[in-house]
């Protein structure tokens, strides 16, 4: 394997404008340059976020490739360091491999898709998520281009290695009692936290889309990846191998945490956000059964059945938006009314005359029936630290200069007393479709918040962004 790792003439120089120039191994070269990969060109990152934020034109393609760079650069860190954990080229390549294609699965407009769109359009398969399709994506990957054969070249040992890339993308739920994975034996439990951490969250997914959000959108990060990786170290806790931080990191952790709250606040879940994806919701709605792609086998599958044929969904991406603009004028047909509806919906975003924000307040699980008598679009907002209300510094451990073989949990006391008490609060939200009975909703809301002994503030101004 050693003689193909080392060509450094077939590796590809990328400029990165947030890592910089990254180094990247011809088979991840060649996963890029595949279809598969190259749709992801066309997924914005931030869904309807570029609607509101100018800046925020970047795709899932690039935040794909800075994921599959950063997990290489903490796994080499780790092989460095510590070669005692006799982690082999192989893993490192596995490791890559698995950032890089970790997103394959995102539809249209990314987690709108997943998150909106489907639970509406397939109640059937409500629970299905992009890291579903992202393993079926690998596979067609790997089996459409031929890329078997290459994998095996570079040194890749197949089928278990496949196994152990899907694995990474998408981790099981473990208790840390049975080691259910087969893709590699327990004493490599830590390379599993690098792509998607389910032990904390702290992950090089979170690394790269932090930077890469923060610099399109125009806000600050302030957390240092960079010093993370620099200071990660593998420990052995109660018989399994954990990624732990110095023990002077964990302030810098509760930063990283917060600036991903941060972000949903002030960016991912903001007002005229989730109206401007309410809406391309309400029009792939109403699109669905009229925009019709032909897959394996001569098949044609509407919208929210492409995720079933990954030739179709291949073909799906953000460019949908322009179809149901310019449907086809083959045929003398009218378009069909849903289709036309659709079009509407979308032209009012690109004319600004959004669904108009009514208000919000803050609900609890219990004691909510819901919002069946609110006749308006309505959402409910889920701010978190990533673990829902469960502090994620309480599963993650450290480690001390004078003593870095041992691991050990800081309880939050001794971190600092003006840590968060509460790591989760859901907001409800409600959006008029029509401006011109905005105030009778406005009205309604109230009144139902009333009801209901929900507190409100009903905002007077109209969420037109300026």
């Amino acid at each position: 394997m050693e003689k193909h790792l080392n060509i450094k003439d077939l590796n590809k120089v990328f400029n990165d404008p947030i890592h910089g120039h990254i180094e990247l191994h011809p088979l991840l070269v060649k996963i890029i340059d595949t279809p598969q990969f190259q749709r992801l060109r066309n997924i914005k990152q931030l869904g309807g976020g570029y609607y509101v934020f100018p800046g925020a034109s970047h795709n899932r393609f690039e935040h794909s490739i800075g994921v599959g760079h950063l997990a290489g650069e903490l796994a080499k860190t780790l092989k460095l360091k510590q070669p005692e954990l006799d982690i082999s080229e192989r893993d490192v390549l596995c490791v890559q491999i698995a950032g890089l294609c970790h997103d394959l699965g995102h539809g249209p407009f990314s987690h709108l898709f997943d998150g909106m769109f489907n639970p509406e359009a397939d109640p059937e398969h409500k629970d299905w998520k992009h890291e579903d399709a992202s393993l079926e994506m690998f596979d067609h990957l790997v089996l459409a281009n031929g890329l078997a054969q290459e994998m095996e070249r570079y040194g890749l040992i197949l089928p278990t290695d496949l196994t152990f890339i899907k694995e990474m993308i998408k981790p099981l739920k473990s208790d840390d009692t049975e080691w259910l994975y087969e893709g590699r034996d327990e004493n490599k439990s830590f390379l599993y936290e690098i792509v998607s951490n389910k032990q904390n969250g702290i992950d090089v997914d979170k690394f790269d889309y932090f930077a890469r959000d923060c610099h399109h959108l125009g806000i600050r990060n302030n957390f240092d990846h960079q010093r993370f990786i620099m200071f990660a170290r593998v420990c052995d806790v109660n018989g399994r191998k954990h990624i732990c931080s110095r023990d002077k990191e964990v302030a810098n952790l509760y930063d990283m945490f917060h600036t991903r709250n941060s972000l949903h606040r002030r960016a991912y879940q903001h007002r005229v956000t989730k109206s401007v994806e309410i809406m391309i919701k309400d029009a792939l709605l109403k699109a669905d059964h009229h925009i019709l792609t032909k897959g394996s086998g001569g098949t044609t599958l509407c919208l929210s059945k492409a995720k079933t044929d990954m030739e179709v969904y291949t073909k799906l991406t953000d460019q949908v938006i322009e179809r149901i603009f310019h449907p086809c004028s083959c045929s003398n047909e009218f378009t069909p009314s849903p289709l036309e509806e659709a079009r509407m919906i979308l032209q009012r975003i690109m004319s600004r005359d959004l669904y108009q924000f009514v208000g919000e307040t803050k609900v609890c699980n219990q004691g909510w029936t819901g919002t069946k008598h609110l006749a308006q679009a309505f959402l409910v907002v889920t701010l978190d630290y990533g673990m829902k209300n469960k502090d994620p510094i309480n599963t993650t451990y450290f480690y001390t200069k004078a003593n870095p073989t041992e691991a050990f949990k800081i309880p939050r006391e001794q971190v600092s007393k003006l840590l968060p008490v509460c790591f989760a609060e859901k907001i409800l939200r409600v959006y008029c479709k029509n401006s011109a009975s905005l105030r009778d909703a406005k009205f309604c809301f109230q009144r139902w918040c009333h009801e209901n002994d929900f507190l409100t503030e009903v905002t007077l101004y109209s969420v037109r962004w300026q």
